[in-house]
């Protein structure tokens, strides 16, 4: 039985997999156009804007793609009514996005000049988030459902419209990081549109005024928004301290670096999609020997990070420079660090699971916000000494951070046998 599990999960993360590098890779193929046709103030500014985008998905929605997600496995649950609850988590969606609105109009010209961005596109911002929020609904629930083919489509045709508009904005109309970043606006509300309709299509949206449900996802989302804006700060505060500290040059510098890195983030994201269904699963079977198997794999999975992390720092800056030119070899000493970075997270996503399946979020959000706190005072105190470096460092260490604490939390929310994996019952 447990090994016709690991063999579903292996190849459920295959197609997960598949996909994932498929729509990654084709806008990384995009990353030596970028470099060499934006300046690097032109990268900066389209990775300030995508870093609004992911601070406001820390806000709006309260996180109501967990609750569903949650909310699939109650068995007592009939799928018409599902149906409802998917509706309710839209309607969060809209009520929290308005509330940004006037919010955003008030400070709009002090956001512009601390960001860096023009006003229209920090208002365009809005309707974007929630058009990112609307597609991770659809492709969540495909993934619940364990419909990776579809899920891969989906992914990868949003990727190659992406890259469409932008090699057309860039290169045939000229329109520098302005058409970069339109690109990415009309790319995720054509394919929020799409998503919505496919919802509807499947029965797995309806909208209506349910009380239990709005108290329901208020219960599990709001406790997470520290969490959210603590992830937010791990992700891309840096973004925005560079930006303060050095420059949009630098931003672009640090984004390259960080994306050619994602590559790896990618494969742990792939990894966990396919891995929580049959974690969960397991969790709820609540056998000891499939406990112990369970940590088995969580440390070779670790193990093999590690040494991932060895070799980025050999490969990685030689790779980036290949890829994105000699304008960009400040950042090759970034790669090493990053890619560390990248590694905890991995190993983060391992151990929150538990934490989630638990339904007792709001530990998880102190660590979270606590760790952001903690990252932004490095990156203030070592950028001034080790510059973009310092960044990187920050970033590594942080991530270590809260994986540990995330760990910890796991083990008091759903503990399990790290320590006593290797002992017969």
């Amino acid at each position: 039985m447990i090994s016709l599990n690991f063999q579903k999960l292996f190849s459920s993360s295959a197609k997960y997999f598949l996909s994932n590098i498929l729509a990654a890779v084709l806008p990384f193929l995009l990353l030596p156009i970028l470099t060499r046709y934006l300046s690097v103030s032109q990268y900066g500014e389209v990775a300030i804007f995508q870093t609004l985008l992911t601070g406001l998905l820390a806000f709006i929605g309260f996180s109501a793609q967990g609750a569903a997600a949650v909310k699939f496995y109650d068995k007592n649950l009939p799928q018409p009514e599902y149906s409802y609850f998917i509706g309710s988590c839209f309607l969060i969606l809209a009520i929290s996005a308005m509330c940004v609105v006037p919010l955003f109009m008030i400070f709009l010209s002090q956001l512009a000049t601390w960001l860096s961005l023009g006003e229209g596109w920090i208002l365009l911002s809005i309707p974007v988030a929630a058009s990112s929020f609307i597609i991770l609904m659809r492709m969540g629930q495909w993934q619940l459902k364990g419909s990776a083919n579809i899920y891969g489509a989906f992914q990868v045709s949003q990727s190659v419209i992406n890259i469409f508009l932008s090699l057309f904005f860039i290169l045939i109309l000229d329109w520098g990081g302005d058409g970069r970043i339109l690109a990415l606006s009309l790319t995720s509300v054509i394919f929020a549109i799409i998503s919505v309709l496919l919802l509807y299509k499947d029965k797995a949206l309806n909208i209506a005024w349910r009380p239990l449900y709005i108290k329901e996802i208020c219960l599990f989302g709001v406790p997470l928004i520290p969490h959210s804006l603590g992830y937010f700060i791990l992700g891309s505060v840096d973004r925005l301290v560079i930006n303060s500290k050095l420059g949009l040059g630098d931003v672009g510098i640090f984004v390259v670096a960080m994306q050619l890195v994602s590559i790896a983030g990618l494969f742990f994201d792939a990894l966990n999609n396919a891995y929580i269904p049959w974690l969960y699963e397991l969790l709820k079977r609540n056998q000891p020997e499939e406990k112990k198997l369970i940590v088995k794999f969580t440390y070779a999975y670790a193990f093999i990070l590690m040494c991932l992390v060895m070799l980025s720092f050999y490969i990685g800056p030689k790779l980036l420079i290949l890829i994105a030119g000699e304008r960009y070899k400040s950042a090759a000493e970034l790669v090493g660090w990053l890619m560390l970075g990248q590694a905890f997270n991995g190993m983060y996503l391992m151990v929150t699971n538990y934490v989630f399946f638990s339904k007792k979020t709001g530990l998880l959000s102190v660590s979270t916000i606590s760790v952001g706190i903690v990252y932004i005072g490095l990156l203030y105190l070592l950028i001034p000494h080790l510059g973009l470096k310092g960044a990187a460092v920050a970033f590594a260490l942080s991530m270590a951070l809260k994986f540990l604490f995330t760990w910890y939390i796991a083990h008091l929310r759903y503990p399990m046998p790290w320590l006593t994996f290797h002992r017969s019952i």
